[in-house]
């Protein structure tokens, strides 16, 4: 107020007046000091918003995700009387003998005699073809042996008589009743009907061997189990052609079912070729199914196929087992564990802990870490990695028949949803 009052007097110099005016000038530098302390609020307000946004977006894209993850159980390593294993691989059921049986001729099914599951033996009929035109065929080769026989005994009839003219003829010529020619003419026909009684013979036995032919065809209409065992397929119905030989664009089948002789089960195993020195012929070891984990079955080492996979730097080798179970399936998953002899391994201390696939345990916030799955979401669970068996990693932390997921995602965390497929 003093200052306008100041102004407002007539007397006050001009000079005056300017100085003033300067002091009711607002600073620049005030005015921007108060812009700036006016956004601030924005600016804090549009970053929680941000947030907001990526947090939400993270949950709808992690939260809400599902991983499609694929399953191991993890084992007990392997312990009996002092006996340890010094290997540990993968591997599959499969069978010695398997055959899918056909017919060897093209046909018509009108049996079919099997189905899935089923135990059948030796030699047991499991189909038969239409043997129409087999039958026929077989009558008419039968009807030929028959004519042929037959034509036989008239040429031994004829060769019969012909000897006796012969040798009535040797007699009247010695008494000079008939000529030396009668002679000759009469041991003529005795030969040339002998040559037709062999030849005969030979039509006999080729007769003989069209009608067994034609058995042998008939006999194809029925499709046999080669060996016993159980059918693990049945491929064909009643009604559908069949052939050994592929044809006709897919319209002819070439096998009737598959059989599968249960005794012949063994295990086919892939052991990384840094590790085959220590598996040897004759070797015991233990068979764990996947599907059984709890379930150890004695078993030893048949052969060691003596060629190396190139790709996978792998050695196959076969593994009898010594109990047979139905519980045994063809291409069940199998691990085997190859053991030291007891000698060896008497002073040596038991392996603590399971057996996981190496690829199961991963890393977060610096820990070693597996996932165990609990339903349909998967949880961490801390573990202490030891000794490592080919692919399989002991470790303690989790409990033998704990189902894990075999190869977790990078981004894959505690709870998350997960959706379980089979083993590969």
């Amino acid at each position: 107020m003093a200052h306008l009052q100041a102004v407002s007097d007539p007397d006050m110099s001009i000079m005056d007046q300017s100085e003033l005016l300067k002091e009711l000038r607002i600073d620049s530098r005030h005015r921007e000091d108060a812009h700036g302390a006016s956004r601030w609020p924005w600016i804090v307000a549009g970053i929680a918003v941000v947030a907001a946004i990526v947090v939400g977006a993270a949950w709808l894209f992690w939260g809400g995700k599902t991983f499609q993850v694929q399953a191991a159980t993890a084992t007990a390593p392997a312990a009996n009387g002092g006996n340890t294993a010094v290997l540990q691989a993968t591997g599959y059921i499969t069978a010695r003998r398997e055959a899918t049986v056909s017919a060897q001729i093209t046909g018509t099914l009108t049996q079919v005699l099997i189905e899935e599951g089923e135990r059948v033996e030796k030699d047991q009929v499991l189909a038969t073809l239409d043997d129409t035109a087999q039958k026929a065929y077989l009558a008419q080769a039968q009807a030929q042996a028959s004519v042929a026989q037959a034509t036989l005994v008239q040429y031994q009839a004829q060769l019969a008589q012909a000897r006796r003219d012969l040798q009535r003829a040797q007699d009247l010529v010695g008494r000079h009743l008939v000529s030396q020619q009668a002679v000759d003419d009469a041991r003529t026909k005795t030969t040339t009907l002998t040559a037709q009684v062999e030849a005969q013979r030979k039509q006999i036995d080729l007769a003989q061997a069209g009608a067994r032919a034609a058995q042998v065809q008939l006999d194809y209409c029925t499709v046999r189990a080669p060996f016993a065992g159980v059918i693990i397929a049945k491929a064909a119905q009643v009604g559908e052609i069949v052939s050994p030989l592929s044809a006709g664009g897919g319209f002819t089948r070439t096998g009737v079912g598959t059989i599968v002789d249960m005794d012949s089960l063994e295990v086919e195993i892939d052991v990384n070729e840094a590790y085959i020195n220590r598996v040897q012929p004759g070797q015991k070891a233990r068979t764990v199914l996947d599907a059984y984990p709890d379930w150890t079955i004695p078993s030893h080492v048949i052969a060691i196929i003596p060629t190396a996979d190139r790709g996978k730097a792998t050695v196959k080798v076969r593994i009898g087992l010594d109990q047979k179970d139905a519980r045994v399936l063809p291409d069940m998953g199998a691990r085997v564990s190859f053991l030291e002899d007891s000698k060896k391994s008497a002073n040596a201390a038991p392996l603590k802990g399971v057996l996981v696939p190496a690829s199961s345990i991963v890393q977060r916030d610096g820990r070693n870490i597996v996932f165990a799955i609990d339903g349909d979401r998967a949880r961490l669970r801390a573990v202490t990695p030891g000794q490592t068996f080919s692919d399989m990693r002991l470790v303690e932390g989790i409990g033998a028949g704990t189902q894990i997921v075999k190869q977790p995602p990078p981004e894959l965390a505690d709870g998350a949803k997960i959706n379980v497929g089979n083993n590969p």
